[in-house]
């Protein structure tokens, strides 16, 4: 079986690992694992995440010197993983000894790691922007158009596998919020005999006047059984 044929059963087994992660961390370090598994021109990957505050930092690389590279773009505020994020879905450098965008970035890298050639694709669903999946080589031209197209596959795939991780930890923080709501407005209903509309109301109060995050609220008062003053 030729690496073209069995490139889509292999995808396909990479997004069921995705999919098995228990957290978007987990799902992120495995990615840029498999990244470096399924495409062999790949010396090392890492994941660059957009923040809620539209910040970049890169949470999962697989050496440091991958995670170097991105740091170095974020300092200058340019780079391949940042314009794929922002600007381009595909950026590719196949030599940055003779790379002339992005100002100093290339010259910098060049002198301060080993990485010679480097494609970035933007993670992306259809409502969400994700990041950047990257990947690193310390030969130039060191990628092909096969290892494109498989980049382009795996950051989608990865892309799905975070949100869909990140939404799931999102729902376990909710329920753990109303969870703690709940028994912090059973102990307000217990101690001043009042009704759980009344109980809510108190704690929502407190929560306006300290500015501390109802959830914040309701569980310091379950850890101390006793109101903020």
């Amino acid at each position: 079986m030729s690496r073209a044929d069995s490139f889509p059963r292999l995808l396909a087994d990479v997004a069921r690992s995705l999919q098995a992660e228990a957290s978007s961390k987990d799902t992120m370090e495995l990615a840029v694992a498999l990244a470096v598994d399924v495409i062999a021109d790949a010396e090392d990957a890492a994941i660059s995440l957009i923040s809620r505050s539209r910040t970049v930092d890169t949470p999962a690389a697989t050496s440091e010197r991958a995670l170097k590279v991105d740091q170095i773009q974020y300092e200058l505020g340019q780079g391949p993983c940042l314009s794929a994020i922002w600007d381009e879905e595909v950026v590719s450098c196949p030599n940055l000894e003779t790379e002339h965008r992005w100002g100093p970035w290339a010259p910098r890298t060049v002198q301060e790691t080993e990485i010679r050639s480097m494609i970035s694709f933007r993670m992306f669903t259809q409502k969400d922007r994700v990041g950047a999946l990257s990947l690193y080589s310390s030969h130039p031209h060191a990628f092909t158009g096969a290892d494109v197209d498989s980049g382009i596959s795996l950051a989608a795939h990865t892309a799905i596998a975070v949100v869909t991780a990140r939404h799931e930890e999102h729902m376990e923080i909710a329920l753990d919020a109303r969870s703690l709501i709940g028994q912090a407005t059973g102990i307000v209903m217990d101690r001043y005999d009042i009704d759980a509309v009344r109980a809510f109301a108190v704690l929502r109060r407190i929560s306006q006047e300290t500015n501390v995050k109802l959830h914040d609220v309701a569980a310091e008062l379950i850890r101390t059984r006793s109101l903020p003053s």
